[in-house]
């Protein structure tokens, strides 16, 4: 019997698909095109023994909707959003693809810091309606920058902005000290953090839908601080970063998560943020790598968990 495999992704390189089909598998593909609901994702798992997951939510309803389900490989690192006690107690496999993604996203939080910096998205939509407006902006040599979290990407974060010559600082109980100084890098508890960060970037794990910068967080931060979220969009808290951005003039923010996707809330409309649609991963390197992997840890985990392997 051929095996069906949903493509949860809203899109997937022709490469990886290729890779699947020639493994005989019966492949079905996101048809809405964007992440999927928790009833669109029930919907469709049915019959489903293997799922290349994008970041939908798959807690124990979800799961309950795919009786067949051995086999979940995720198109990226976070794992958040997957109830690990419902796939344990089903003996679902999970994986991940924790490296591939890390250059893209990286790179995309130092662009952004420099595009919202130097008003780069105020003076291009200026000319393209017939103005000419030329924004005074800010340099990065010499600011503070607070990583919260010091994984993959928060590392090579700090190295692309070691040559820049500013102070790095990090906050993560689970970061080595020894390699943290190696970077170059001091240590904090959190609040110590924010209180010192002209620069807060995110790089940690969603938190159980409970915002980590609340607005006590935000108002601990130096004014005229610039926040980038890279991560996860429930770690900011929206009411209060708009009432933050009405308190301080010259905060700024720029964000490529969002709670709710697509975005269509007020933040849009702010002047003084900067915001892409979680492109994070959408570097045509880094998406190719991050597929053909989440691909053959399917492939593994489907040949490992089939009926009488190992037997």
């Amino acid at each position: 019997m051929i095996e069906r495999v949903l493509v949860s992704t809203s899109s997937i390189g022709e490469a990886a698909l290729a890779l699947l089909e020639s493994a005989g598998l019966d492949v079905r593909l996101n048809p809405h095109g964007r992440k999927l609901t928790p009833e669109e994702s029930r919907a469709l798992l049915g019959e489903v023994t293997g799922l290349v997951a994008g970041t939908e939510r798959l807690d124990a309803e979800v799961l309950a909707a795919a009786p067949k389900l051995r086999v979940i490989s995720r198109v990226g690192t976070g794992m958040d959003a997957i109830d690990f006690e419902a796939t344990a107690a089903r003996g679902i496999e999970v994986y991940n693809t924790p490296d591939a993604h890390v250059d893209a996203v990286a790179e995309l939080t130092l662009g952004g810091l420099l595009a919202l910096l130097r008003g780069i998205a105020a003076s291009d939509a200026s000319i393209r309606a017939g103005g000419w407006q030329r924004p005074m902006g800010g340099l990065l040599r010499g600011r503070c920058v607070g990583l919260v979290g010091f994984g993959r990407v928060a590392r090579r974060l700090a190295a692309l902005l070691a040559p820049f010559e500013m102070t790095l600082l990090a906050t993560d109980p689970a970061a080595d000290p020894t390699e943290a100084r190696a970077a170059g890098i001091e240590l904090l508890a959190f609040d110590a953090l924010l209180a010192r960060a002209d620069i807060l970037s995110l790089h940690v794990p969603g938190q159980g839908g409970r915002p980590l910068l609340d607005a006590a967080a935000l108002q601990r931060l130096p004014r005229g601080a610039v926040l980038l979220n890279t991560a996860r969009g429930d770690l900011v808290d929206e009411a209060a970063l708009l009432a933050h951005l009405d308190a301080d003039p010259d905060f700024s923010a720029y964000l490529d998560v969002f709670p709710e996707e697509p975005y269509r809330g007020p933040l849009a409309s702010h002047p003084r943020v900067l915001l892409s649609g979680h492109i994070g991963s959408y570097a045509r390197e880094a998406r190719v790598l991050m597929e053909r992997q989440a691909v053959e840890h399917l492939l593994h985990g489907l040949a490992r968990t089939a009926p009488g392997a190992g037997a």
